[in-house]
């Protein structure tokens, strides 16, 4: 089974979820993939040991210069202006390359060849039973989700697989949700929470994926959050306080479920309510 912790935007408390209700299944056969690659901070409270690290890569074309004939046929077919033809040069952009192969397949001349360009990296570990997997976007690269699809990689069948998406409704959050049982959204009562919870529901409803709500920080802000899950049919499955030991522990880099332990109870029933969904 896997569940992915999402959000419409990010602070809301996303990890929080993730984190606690991964290590309170640490009995079971489950594992915690941080999806998040652009700002991967699960590890913070885990703590795991890491053992296994690899790098990411995408292929990019490379030119063969002497085979190359200006012809321009590798610039039309890319939707993406990865490639172009200035002058008598071709000059590649591999930020902006998607990896698909339509210029070297274009290329009358077979001057085109694929090379791999680092994108990223997947470290794996292990943290009181629980295996960790997460993925780090290298800096100045702008397409999260090949590394996101390479922590994907890592889910093991017959496995309860906890997901840490990236936080808003783009590509990245896409390629993550993408395959999930059941989606938790978590959002906070505030109109910018509102706003944003009601875009990522409509992609969960584009997607046509299972998803309920975690409403974080519940006793604040206004009742708007609540008014649109009730007129929309949306379960918030669990209401989290704003309260200032939550929030210590937190800033502690402390699991909600260690600085708490009545929270090891709720976090077990919000695993076995999702369960019961799916």
């Amino acid at each position: 089974m896997i569940i992915t912790i999402a959000s419409g935007k990010g602070g809301t408390g996303k990890t929080t979820i993730a984190t606690n209700l991964a290590m309170v299944l640490a009995d079971k056969n489950v594992q915690l993939l941080d999806c998040d690659v652009e700002a991967p901070n699960s590890h913070i409270f885990l703590k795991p040991d890491m053992n296994e690290s690899e790098t990411v890569h995408i292929k990019v074309p490379q030119i063969d210069e002497e085979k190359c004939t200006l012809c321009g046929r590798c610039a039309e077919v890319c939707e993406y202006h990865a490639i172009g033809v200035f002058g008598k040069s071709v000059m590649v952009f591999p930020e902006l390359c998607h990896a698909c192969g339509g210029c070297s397949l274009a290329c009358p001349e077979s001057a085109i060849t694929e090379m791999d360009h680092p994108v990223g990296e997947l470290q794996r570990g292990r943290a009181n039973g629980v295996d960790f997997i997460t993925g780090t976007l290298n800096i100045g690269e702008a397409k999260a989700t090949p590394v996101i699809g390479a922590v994907k990689d890592r889910i093991k069948p017959d496995t309860i697989t906890i997901v840490d998406a990236p936080p808003g409704t783009s590509c990245p959050v896409v390629e993550t949700v993408r395959g999930s049982d059941y989606v938790l959204l978590v959002t906070e009562p505030t109109p910018f929470g509102l706003h944003d919870l009601n875009l990522a529901v409509e992609v969960m409803r584009k997607m046509s994926l299972p998803f309920g709500v975690v409403l974080n920080r519940s006793d604040m802000g206004d009742d708007g959050v609540e008014k649109f899950c009730q007129n929309e049919n949306i379960e918030i499955l669990l209401r989290i306080p704003q309260r200032r030991d939550i929030a210590e522990a937190y800033s502690n880099g402390t699991l909600l479920i260690d600085a708490l332990p009545e929270y090891r109870d709720i976090f077990q029933r919000l695993y076995h309510d999702v369960e019961e969904r799916v």
